[in-house]
């Protein structure tokens, strides 16, 4: 096969939740340059009109779908709208998150429900919405967007620790629901990288140099890092493999 087919995003429909910043805006605009037609999904407007300005004024194609993952409806609407612009979703990115870094004595119920329908929910919901079309071609690919929480706790991130741990089991029951039908699942688990999530982090220097040290690399994580997975997991280089964590981190999880 050619090199350059079986890695191309071109013509690939691919929507990303969370999208108006951080590490979902990130991916819309570099897998846009990889020739996919990206659909950016969040619940700020604003965000979302500036992110698809800047991705068309670079000469490619994107839209943008606005709903609150956090409800059922807005689910509905999301799985509802996603297709107006390009048609079926051919890769859905899972990437939108909260982490309300509270201490366990101070969650409450609707901190857990929030982290919890947020995190592990939606990326259910809106895959289960999205996978009959991917079905009906024979090919799709589910990305989730994991965490080092997945595997290891962290101070005040009992909730979030928790919806992560999830995910990373989600993404393997999702891989022995629908791979069989051409339908590949996986994760991808970033280290440390700067982004609305992670403002509390990187304000504290003295705790930035100290993640840095806890990786094999030496530096906390670019978003540019992420993009080279994405692709891989997002075009046909990935036909056999489903169901599998990437830790993106720098070897953080192996030291």
């Amino acid at each position: 096969m050619n090199p350059a087919e079986l890695f191309s995003l071109k013509g690939l429909n691919i929507c990303i939740t969370g999208a108006s910043s951080g590490i979902g805006a990130a991916l819309a605009q570099h897998l846009a340059s990889f020739g996919a037609n990206v659909i950016l999904l969040a619940r700020r407007e604003n965000e979302l009109i500036d992110r698809v300005a800047l991705i068309e004024s670079e000469g490619n194609k994107a839209s943008y779908v606005v709903a609150d993952l956090l409800s059922q409806e807005g689910i509905e609407k999301a799985a509802q709208h996603v297709d107006v612009s390009f048609g079926e979703v051919d890769v859905l990115i899972n990437a939108a998150g909260v982490n309300l870094r509270q201490a366990s004595e101070d969650i409450s119920f609707d901190s857990w429900n929030q982290t919890l329908d947020i995190n592990l929910r939606a990326p259910f919901f809106l895959a289960k919405a999205l996978v009959p079309a991917m079905q009906s071609k024979g090919w799709g690919r589910i990305i989730n967007i994991a965490s080092l929480q997945s595997e290891r706790a962290f101070q005040n991130g009992l909730a979030y620790g928790a919806s992560k741990g999830g995910v990373t089991q989600l993404t393997r029951a999702m891989a022995q629901s629908w791979s069989a039908s051409g339908i590949n699942c996986n994760a991808i688990a970033p280290g440390f990288f700067k982004t609305e999530l992670t403002t509390s982090v990187f304000d504290n220097d003295a705790q930035v140099q100290k993640l840095a040290e806890q990786t094999c690399i030496g530096r906390n994580g670019d978003l540019e890092d992420l993009v080279g997975t994405t692709v891989f997991l997002a075009s046909k280089a990935s036909d056999y493999v489903t169901g599998q964590m990437i830790y993106v981190d720098g070897g953080f999880t192996a030291k």
